[in-house]
């Protein structure tokens, strides 16, 4: 296809594809004639996953081109290619997980809290994904708030946390494709948070108005 078809059927604007392309983000299509070349679907499915990396996860073009070229190392494991594009494995050093940097945020004992979760729930994770320090800066706050409120008390929503993700793989079956797969995690990960939350509100709307309402 011509890069116009390629812009039409991706959705991104013929002087940004060219600007991909001079930055490397974009491999050179076919080349035709002096100034025209071909491009194929491998091209179209890797603009929409640089789309929806730029656009939707809201990486740099830098950040962007760091994990495209970790997803070309590693496109074959569709495990670590999903941790890449969602930003669980560093695009850096993707065999080798990040040290945490919790200095001044969550303590010791809340980082054993979430060890305790996931080992209670048999969660097999990276040994310092960056969920666990949200989670174990949460679990703090409650406690220097005075909230009676620890691990075990997660686990109930974990349980539904690991429903809703084992939902979220499922979609991804319909892309065959590693790059189409890596682009539908992002749009489905990223996209359906605010949605997630969204239908929490108005589940408690409904479950107030059947305790305590009218």
């Amino acid at each position: 296809m011509r890069v116009s078809e390629l812009s039409r059927r991706s959705g991104v604007s013929i002087p940004t594809i060219k600007y991909y392309l001079r930055d490397g983000l974009l491999p050179p299509g076919r080349a035709t004639a002096a100034n025209q070349a071909d491009y194929d679907e491998s091209h179209l499915r890797r603009l929409r996953l640089i789309r929806s990396l730029i656009g939707v996860r809201g990486l740099s073009v830098s950040a962007t081109k760091d994990v495209l070229a970790a997803v070309d190392e590693h496109l074959g494991d569709v495990h670590v290619l999903l941790g890449l594009v969602l930003g669980v494995v560093p695009a850096e050093h993707p065999g080798t997980p990040d040290e945490p940097d919790d200095s001044g945020r969550a303590d010791t004992a809340g980082l054993s809290e979430v060890a305790a979760l996931t080992a209670e729930l048999g969660w097999k994770t990276s040994p310092h994904p960056p969920a666990a320090l949200v989670l174990a800066e949460t679990l703090e706050t409650l406690r220097v708030l005075g909230v009676d409120f620890d691990w075990r008390s997660l686990l109930p929503y974990a349980e539904l946390a690991d429903r809703t993700a084992a939902l979220d793989l499922d979609q991804l079956q319909v892309a065959g494709d590693p790059l189409e797969q890596a682009e539908r995690a992002v749009l489905l990960t990223v996209l359906l948070e605010p949605a997630l939350l969204a239908l929490r509100r108005l589940a408690q709307e409904h479950h107030s108005r059947r305790r305590y309402g009218g």
